[in-house]
C-alpha cells in the first residue's frame, strides 16, 4: 500500500515544520516541507496530497496580526484548491500558528464563502505562554452528540500536550456563534485539570471562550488546535509518564493524532 503523502505548507517565520515532519513520517506517511510560493506559482500542486498541514511559528513575524498575512494568502490567492481539497473530504490540521491561520481564513470554523467569524487574539495574561497543559478530549462517538473530528478518534479523555504562544485566546465575533460550534460538536479540545473539569489560568492559558484549545469544521476533517502534538510523539518527549500517560505502543499521545489521519487515509 503506498503511504499517504503529506504537504507542509511553510512561509518566512514558520518554525515547527520539521517536526511535523517527522511527526507525520513516523505515524507511516511520506511528507513534503512546500514554501507557499511554489503552490501560487503552480509548481507544486494540492492535487497530489492526501493531507495538509500548515505548521506552528510565527509566519510573516506575526505582523498585523498572528497569522493573519498567511491566511490571505491562501485565501484570495489558493482559495479554491483549499476548497477542493476540503470538500473531497481530505485531513487538514493547523497547529498553534496553523490553528490561527485556518481561522482568519475562514475555513474553521467551517463558514460557507470562508466568512471569518472567529479569532485567536491575546492571551488574558498579556504575556507569551509556554507548559503542557491537559487536555479534556471530546472523543468521536456517533450518535452519541459528539464531534466527528477524524483525528481525534481514540483519544482518552484527558491527555497533556504543551503549548507555546502568545495569541491563543479564542474568540468568536459574538455568541450566536459560539452556540452554534458548541451545537455542532465542533469543538475537540478543552482546557482542563487532572481530572478532566473545568480549570482557570494558568491551566487555561490564555483565557479561550469556553476553555476551547481546538475545534474541527462540521464535516470533522479540518482540525485546528493552539497545543504541539508534535511535540509529544515520544516517550521522552512526556512531562511525565505518570500525569502524561503513554499509548499502547508507548508513544505520546500527540503521535495518535498524526496517526488518525494518515490510516484515514490509508
Amino acid at each position: 500500500m503506498k503511504k499517504p503523502k503529506v504537504i507542509i505548507v511553510r512561509t518566512a517565520g514558520t518554525n515547527c515544520d520539521y517536526e511535523t515532519k517527522a511527526a507525520f513520517e513516523l505515524a507511516g506517511a511520506t511528507a513534503d516541507r512546500v514554501h507557499i510560493n511554489r503552490l501560487i506559482s503552480g509548481e507544486v500542486s494540492l492535487n497530489d496530497y492526501q493531507i495538509l498541514a500548515i505548521p506552528g511559528g510565527f509566519s510573516y513575524g506575526d505582523d498585523i496580526a498572528s497569522g493573519k498575512i498567511l491566511a490571505n494568502e491562501l485565501k484570495y490567492k489558493l482559495g479554491e484548491h483549499l476548497r477542493k481539497f476540503d470538500e473531497a473530504g481530505k485531513p487538514v490540521i493547523g497547529i498553534c500558528n496553523g490553528f490561527q491561520v485556518l481561522v482568519k481564513m475562514g475555513l474553521l470554523p467551517g463558514e460557507k464563502e470562508y466568512r471569518q467569524n472567529s479569532t485567536l487574539t491575546f492571551n488574558t495574561s498579556d504575556k507569551f505562554e509556554c507548559r503542557w497543559v491537559y487536555l479534556k478530549s471530546e472523543k468521536r462517538e456517533k450518535g452519541k452528540g459528539k464531534n466527528t473530528c477524524l483525528w481525534t478518534h481514540g483519544l482518552p479523555d484527558v491527555i497533556q500536550l504543551p503549548v507555546a504562544h502568545g495569541e491563543g485566546n479564542f474568540v468568536t465575533l459574538d455568541d450566536k456563534v459560539l452556540q452554534k460550534i458548541e451545537s455542532n460538536n465542533q469543538v475537540v479540545f478543552r482546557y482542563c485539570n487532572a481530572e478532566g473539569e473545568p480549570a482557570d489560568y494558568p491551566l487555561n492559558p490564555n483565557g479561550s471562550m469556553n476553555s476551547i484549545a481546538g475545534i474541527c469544521n462540521p464535516s470533522g476533517n479540518v482540525f485546528g488546535l493552539m497545543p504541539h502534538p508534535e511535540r509529544a510523539i515520544h516517550r521522552w518527549q512526556q512531562l511525565s509518564r505518570s500525569s502524561s500517560p503513554l499509548d499502547e505502543r508507548g508513544a505520546g499521545w500527540g503521535l495518535k493524532i498524526f496517526k488518525n489521519a494518515v490510516d484515514h487515509c490509508k
